[in-house]
């Protein structure tokens, strides 16, 4: 069968039509934004299920269909979870890695207390005459 048979059969013209190659997002922001709606679609729609599992329930008073229904909340309230952790994951790609070094100078004393105390001392009253 070629092109002509199938127009006269249908009774319509073809149109041959270029198809535009798709831009791909790549980047973090648009796969978070993407990730985003999805989720928040996943929860309209859970919300709408739940909606209508809830009339199910109110008409049948049929343990299933609360069994259901529970179930059907559990999952609405996990996709709602995923929604936060993606926001947390987004910030923490967003917030720039400290690569640098870190210094930690930690003084350390070894003696006795009364040994503490007299260099405490000294120091206390050599500052005093470095005032005066």
């Amino acid at each position: 069968m070629n092109q002509e048979s199938i127009d006269k059969a249908l009774n319509v013209k073809a149109k041959i039509v270029k198809e535009t190659p798709r831009k791909i997002k790549d980047t973090p922001q648009d796969d978070f934004e993407y990730s985003r709606g999805q989720l928040y679609n996943l929860v309209e729609k859970g919300q709408e299920a739940i909606d209508g599992i809830m009339d199910v329930c109110q008409d049948s008073q049929h343990p299933r269909a609360y069994e259901v229904a529970g179930q059907l909340i559990k999952s609405v309230g996990d996709v709602t979870d995923k929604l936060l952790d993606l926001q947390k994951k987004m910030k923490d790609i967003e917030q720039p890695q400290r690569s640098g070094p870190n210094t930690v100078n930690n003084a350390l004393f070894v003696g006795s207390t009364s040994e503490l105390q007299k260099i405490l001392k000294k120091g206390i009253l050599n500052k005093d005459a470095e005032k005066k």
